[in-house]
């Protein structure tokens, strides 16, 4: 008897838009040119070595993004080779859709507030565009894009996955979302390949501060003072804009992770998700620990299951023994931890997740989407 002949699964192109790209090419070799790249024309002053490395540290950061969104991988839908581009790569792009595979579909994806980057709404017409060549877009906010990003309104009809930071979205921005469009209620996560650093069994029993420059806040200040003078050297403060990428697979070796909590921004989705380094730490094996915040949000979740520890607001004997008990962990509850962050908390996880539930009802939504006439596009405003 012949074995069933299984069908195919659905094949998806990402086609990745990224502030430090150009012209459309493999994410393999856009990544592989990030070292290559000269950043002088991107800062006010070429002279500046600070300046050069804070660029150099966002483009890699971006970087990560792209590589998290090229590894992506779901049992229900074949993922195959990522493209990347910037807005000069924009015209190309569109160019580019008229030979697109008839097997594949082809998404277009922006992250952060990047839209806004794209002169004019260039941005929501090339997605309008891709839509009516039966391409797909996806939209990951990191934050509260629907109240601040410019052209939000403009880009939301032609939005087929919306992840976001807001809860509820702006009303009338929401309003204006195509009906079927995937919305998920998603804030910051890991832009880490999952387990892409091992668990490390055996750590340094210390306390790392994964901090940034933007959060040194006396409040901050008070906190590192406080857990230098309790545990001495085995607390290491590291307050740079970002972690070098090179450098992120030897945070493993601590035990655990202080994240700063999202108090100091001012919109209300960051002020609930303290930004992305709990997850970080949570995928490198590190315990994270991590101030309640002013509203509550999704790392309440996270502590209710005993995967990050909390301590109150400004209760500095309280924070140290978080520490404490995050020292104390075993590893098999550090273990814990690792898998769930590295399996749940994370940018490429996420949207494979997101795109797999679109996928579930494509067929009912093409049956009711109006068919529109092949268009030409104009990417000037």
């Amino acid at each position: 008897m012949n074995a069933p002949i299984l069908p195919a699964l659905p094949a998806v192109r990402l086609w990745i838009f990224c502030p430090w790209a150009g012209q459309p090419e493999p994410a393999a070799c856009h990544l592989a040119g990030r070292t290559q790249s000269d950043l002088r024309a991107r800062v006010s002053d070429p002279a500046d070595p600070g300046l050069l490395r804070m660029a150099r540290l966002d483009r890699d950061w971006h970087g990560e993004n792209v590589r998290c969104l090229a590894a992506l991988q779901h049992p229900g839908v074949e993922f195959r080779a990522a493209q990347v581009l910037g807005a000069s790569g924009l015209a190309a792009f569109v160019g580019a859709l008229a030979h697109r595979p008839a097997d594949e579909t082809w998404w277009l994806v922006f992250t952060g507030q990047h839209p806004a980057l794209i002169p004019g709404e260039a941005a929501a017409k090339v997605a309008a565009f891709v839509r009516r060549q039966g391409g797909r877009v996806l939209f990951y906010a990191f934050d509260e894009a629907s109240r601040t990003m410019r052209g939000f309104a403009a880009l939301a009809p032609h939005l087929d996955v919306l992840i976001h930071d807001e809860q509820p979205l702006e009303p009338s921005a929401a309003a204006r979302l195509p009906v079927g469009a995937v919305t998920i209620h998603r804030s910051w996560v890991a832009n880490l390949v999952p387990f892409a650093v091992p668990f490390n069994e055996h750590p340094e029993p210390s306390i790392l501060f994964l901090g940034s420059q933007l959060g040194l806040t006396p409040h901050r200040q008070r906190q590192i003072d406080y857990l230098r003078g309790r545990f001495r050297d085995r607390f290491v403060a590291s307050h740079d804009h970002s972690v070098e990428v090179g450098a992120r697979d030897r945070l493993n070796r601590h035990q655990v992770a202080l994240c700063p909590e999202g108090r100091k921004f001012v919109t209300p989705a960051m002020s609930r998700t303290h930004t992305d380094r709990p997850f970080w730490s949570g995928c490198l094996g590190l315990v994270p620990v991590a101030e309640n915040a002013r509203q509550g949000g999704r790392l309440d979740d996270l502590a209710a299951a005993d995967l990050i520890v909390r301590y109150p607001h400004g209760d500095l004997p309280a924070l140290g023994d978080a520490c404490e008990r995050a020292l104390a962990l075993p590893t098999a509850a550090r273990r814990r931890i690792y898998d769930h962050f590295n399996r749940n908390e994370t940018i490429g996880g996420v949207v494979a997740g997101a795109i797999a539930e679109f996928n579930k009802d494509e067929v009912k939504r093409m049956k009711d989407e109006i068919s529109e006439p092949p268009a030409v596009l104009s990417l000037v405003s």
